[in-house]
């Protein structure tokens, strides 16, 4: 379901999250996906948050109908994490 390796694992351990973190974001009731084109190609960003209630942004891009890889994942600033939390009646 998700594609990991040391590239993209690394990337979001300099922003302090974990392969678990982002992926319990993407399983647990995240935003809606807003669509980017960066360099030509589609890019998913998503805010949700993790099972310790921290709120982080995830930003995909889709292999396939059935594999998700990780670009990027951080801590949502402050405006977005009270919008989810808002937006979910938490």
């Amino acid at each position: 379901m998700f594609e990991w390796d040391k590239i993209n694992i690394a990337h979001i351990a300099r922003h302090g999250v974990t392969p678990e973190e982002a992926e319990d974001v993407l399983l647990h009731d995240p935003s809606e996906a807003v669509l980017q084109i960066h360099n030509g190609g589609e890019r998913y960003f998503q805010y949700g948050i993790t099972r310790e209630y921290r709120c982080l942004v995830v930003v995909t891009i889709w292999r396939s109908a059935s594999m998700t890889r990780v670009v990027t994942a951080y801590t949502a600033p402050r405006a977005l994490r009270r919008m989810y939390l808002e937006e979910r009646g938490l």
